[in-house]
Formats: structure tokens, sequence, C-alpha cells
């Protein structure tokens, strides 16, 4: 069995500014905003929301194919796949675009700024889910608005179940878009932010998005992450990072912690305290697929964290 990971491929050009964003920004002249952030600290990392799902879902030992569109210079990422085991069968290339480019600023309270150049990502729609193959379970994750659309669209009439993670995406949408979306899907994960402009924009509370996928996943930073399932709200801790380096990422991890879950059958409880280790193992580490683990550790610091094991 296999998860398909539908999404971007993206280079990361990631800045730290060693200050707060807060105290450069004024709430009462934002109208006119015209602000510099000296960033001393830069580095280019692989990157994309689908690379990063299945970076982190490889690590645990289950099989992630990816399916995305990228450009002409994607062939150092191709390279960097190929050295940790990742499979490049579903992405397609074009040779007139870029791989998408995210240029990310973060300061000292994690919070981020991002601009994102697209590319090849827009011809998102140009793949397919394919049906030749043992996939189980799928993912639709940030990409081009008409791929999101069509591949939501696929994974429902192949029947195969999938999470919807709009995520950065979500602004593409309109309420009866996103209501659509959220009916074909088995499972939504969001951020608290997002989970806000969702309910915006579908004049939909949390539990009655709840009511119509078999769960609703919110992430909450450093506050942990709820799991509405079966008519209740299950509360997931944090586990406790060594370090706290870098948050780029952490909701990939979280993600693919997930999917891990659901392709073992294991209950919620344990497959969000999953999620949130490999989401505290991501943070210790800069970039967002430079982190490694060994299972029988990864196992160990489940249970130093929990108290139980799995």
């Amino acid at each position: 069995m296999s998860a398909l990971i539908c999404g971007s491929m993206a280079y990361d050009t990631i800045m730290v500014f060693h200050d707060k964003f807060k105290h450069h920004i004024l709430p009462e002249k934002v109208h006119i905003l015209n602000v510099c952030f000296l960033v001393p600290a830069l580095r280019r990392e692989y990157g994309g929301c689908a690379g990063n799902i299945a970076y982190n879902l490889n690590l645990l030992g289950e099989e992630a194919l990816t399916m995305a569109v990228v450009g002409h210079d994607f062939a150092p990422y191709s390279q960097w796949m190929n050295q940790n085991g990742l499979s490049s069968e579903f992405i397609h290339i074009l040779d007139h675009q870029y791989t998408g480019q995210a240029y990310i600023t973060t300061d000292e309270d994690g919070n981020q700024i991002t601009a994102f150049h697209p590319g090849a990502m827009n011809y998102s729609h140009l793949n397919a889910i394919p049906t030749d193959k043992d996939i189980s379970i799928g993912i639709v994750s940030p990409d081009g608005k008409e791929g999101m659309q069509l591949h939501a669209e696929q994974f429902a009439e192949l029947e195969i179940p999938f999470i919807f993670d709009p995520g950065q995406g979500m602004p593409m949408f309109n309420g009866a878009e996103l209501l659509t979306l959220v009916d074909q899907a088995t499972w939504i994960t969001l951020n608290d932010y997002e989970s806000e402009l969702m309910q915006e924009r579908t004049g939909l509370s949390l539990e009655q998005l709840a009511e119509r996928v078999e769960a609703l996943i919110i992430t909450q930073g450093s506050k942990g992450s709820k799991i509405y399932a079966n008519g209740e709200c299950i509360t997931i801790p944090v586990a406790k990072p060594n370090a706290i380096l870098d948050p780029t990422g952490c909701g990939d991890a979280y993600r693919a912690g997930l999917l891990y879950g659901l392709m073992n059958e294991l209950d919620w409880e344990v497959t969000g305290r999953i999620a949130s280790l490999l989401g505290a193992i991501k943070i210790e580490h800069h970039g967002t697929q430079n982190h490694k683990l060994n299972f029988s550790d990864f196992k160990q610091r489940f249970h130093e964290n929990f108290g139980y094991s799995f």
C-alpha cells in the first residue's frame, strides 16, 4: 500500500530575522506599509508541501508517491529525492516554467512572512490520479487551484480516502468551492488561522464541518492540536522538542504523521501524538528535509513524551 501526496514541490529560500515583526510593523500604519527586515542568515532548501510530507512519511517507513508539476530547474531536487529513496514517478516536468519558489522570513517569535512564486505548480491539473497503483490513501495539499479541485474529485470518484489540506491555498477558494472539497474529502486538516478562515467562508462552525467528514484536525502550534471525530473533540498535547531552531515545515511533518496513523489503522489519540512528535523532531532542525530518525528511537521518544507505547 502507498500514499499519493498531491501538492507543491518548491525550493525554499529561508531567512531568519533576529528580532520580532511586531517591533517594526505599526498596526495604525499598515495601509502605507514599507518595511525592510535585515536577514543575515539565509539558506536554500528543498521544500514544498508535497515534498515535505513525502519526505517525512518515508522516514516513518511508508511508501510515499509524490505527484506534482515542476520546472526546468528541478534536477537538483530530483537527485535529492533519489538519494533519500523517494519516488519521482508521478512528477511532471515543464521546460518553460520554474519549479515553485518560496521566500520565507521567520522572526524570533516563530512568525513567518512568505512570498511564493508558483511557477509550474499552476499546471498541476496536467497530472491525474493514477489508477494502476495500489494507492490506499491520498492527500490534497496546497497546489494549483484547478489541480486541487481535479485531484479531490478524482480521489472521490476512485473511492480512495484522502485528506484535504488547503493550507496556504485556501484564499483561492470561495465558500461554495470549499464546501465541495470538504464533502469530497474523508478528513480535513487545518491550522488555527486556516480554521478561522474556513468557518468564515463556509459559514459553518468547526463542529458542523466535522460532521461532514470522518475527522477534522486543527493544529495550534505550541498549544498542541485538536481532533474532532466521532462526535467528540480530542486534545493532543505537544511533544517536547530538544531545541527550537526552525518552524518551517512542521505542519507538513505533522500531516505525514496523520497519514502514517491512518495507514496503520491507529486510533486518533495515537495518530495525533505521532504527528505531534514528528513535528517536534522537525523543529529541531533547520530546513524542512534535513532531519533523520531511527524508528526505534522514535518509538522511545514517543514513550518518553506520552507515557505509553504504540
